[in-house]
């Protein structure tokens, strides 16, 4: 059968599910005219959860496909076609990221660097946090970095009375920071990842071409919503840690579980064993350990394997449009549709061109990372930190709008753009 009716149908759904990303505050606010506990509540409620969408989505092409096949099987073939290995290993990174030692040690870390700053301590955590945070996940993965900085910021920030413009503003520069953060190295970035092998790109390649360009920029957005939340941030008192204290041979243990799991990002099963044995040593050294983000982290693999199932039957229009534009407009074609598919599967999209130039090649890859904090499905990170930072105080009890992230991350998607293409 030829399969341009799937196709046509999974744009359909696809279309949709972006639409209910940036409907889901008004999903909750439709939910608050229900009695507390009634079905109607719950149902709306369940439809706001920004982490659901993609997946609900999803599940809507499995059915639409049994219709237009007529059989589960092509159905199950098609999701067995599929590679979940991204969705699995952030959800098991981010489990892993959010513990207790390993939060603990990442702040006291950044702490380090802040008290090098000569400013008030809120404000010079802030900046430490928004700049070295985001590098911290070239060597750490995106995914890590974004759960430990969405922990640490929603303690310290997110949770204090601070007005909603200066959230929305932080949150923007949180998700720009990490999507181009993670380009020092050829493997902690989705997008990079996805070409890196094909093109032959390896570190000493991306610190040249990209790294200086995400350090500046990371240091020179931070710096600006930093002045222009200068009142706001000289206010706010210092929030420490007081989770309890850990072991220093506990941190490491978490930590060697952590390198475990980056080293065999690749390989699902190994580092679903290598996870195993983490649930074990937490379960035995529990009185050192917060609750685990297992919820969390399971909404986002959802979210994320969701997205690869209607994003992989993109490529008949993806494919010819990235194929069909010059350096220029593949750059800000790239930042554009990034907001509107995972900027993964962009690059993945634009590593199957044939012939493409070192040039367009830069220009993809530059044009992808600089997007990916403009929506919560531009970067695969994204989920991860709304997930945390859904119930933050600073967003109400409607929580994270699509659209102030969007307009919160204007002005670091900005100078990204004139680092990564001008500069």
């Amino acid at each position: 059968m030829n399969p341009a009716p799937m196709e046509i149908l999974a744009t359909v759904l696809f279309a949709f599910a972006v639409l209910h990303t940036f409907a889901v505050k008004r999903f909750a606010h439709w939910a608050h005219k229900y009695p507390q506990g009634s079905i109607p509540e719950n149902l709306l409620h369940f439809l706001a959860e920004a982490e659901v969408v993609f997946g609900l989505w999803a599940a809507a092409l499995f059915v639409g496909i049994m219709a237009v096949k007529g059989s589960v099987h092509d159905a199950v073939a098609y999701i067995e076609s599929l590679n979940y290995t991204e969705p699995k290993f952030v959800l098991v990174v981010m489990v892993v990221a959010a513990t207790r030692p390993v939060v603990k040690l990442a702040e006291g870390l950044i702490s380090a660097i802040a008290r090098l700053i000569p400013a008030k301590e809120a404000t010079a955590f802030y900046i430490a946090a928004l700049v070295v945070g985001p590098l911290l996940g070239s060597f750490i993965t995106e995914p890590a970095a974004m759960t430990l900085l969405a922990l640490v910021l929603k303690r310290r920030y997110f949770d204090q009375k601070i007005s909603r413009k200066f959230a929305y503003s932080t949150l923007g520069l949180l998700f720009v920071n990490v999507s181009i953060g993670g380009t020092l190295t050829h493997f902690a970035a989705p997008p990079v990842l996805m070409v890196a092998a094909k093109w032959n790109w390896d570190t000493p390649f991306m610190m040249t071409h990209f790294g200086w360009r995400a350090a500046l920029s990371c240091l020179l957005s931070t710096f600006i919503i930093t002045a222009l939340f200068r009142k706001e941030l000289a206010s706010l008192e210092a929030v420490p840690n007081r989770s309890g204290s850990v072991p220093v041979w506990l941190t490491l243990i978490h930590m060697l579980f952590l390198a475990a799991v980056v080293a065999f990002a690749h390989y699902p099963d190994v580092f679903f064993g290598v996870f195993m044995m983490f649930l074990g040593v937490v379960t035995a050294t529990r009185e050192y350990q917060d609750n685990l983000k297992l919820k969390e982290g399971l909404l986002v693999g959802f979210f994320l394997a969701g997205l690869v199932t209607l994003g992989s039957l993109q490529a008949y229009w993806l494919k010819p449009l990235i194929s069909s534009l010059s350096g220029h407009a593949l750059f800000f074609g790239a930042t554009g549709l990034t907001a509107l598919t995972d900027n993964a599967a962009l690059t993945y999209l634009g590593s199957l061109v044939d012939g493409i130039s070192p040039d367009l090649q830069y220009a993809l890859v530059a044009g992808a990372v600089t997007g990916g904090g403009l929506t919560v499905i531009a970067n695969a990170p994204n989920p991860a930190g709304v997930g945390i930072l859904q119930t933050a105080k600073a967003f109400g009890d409607e929580g994270i709008s699509p659209i102030g992230l969007l307009t919160g991350a204007l002005l670091p998607t900005f100078i990204s753009i004139l680092f990564f293409w001008f500069v």
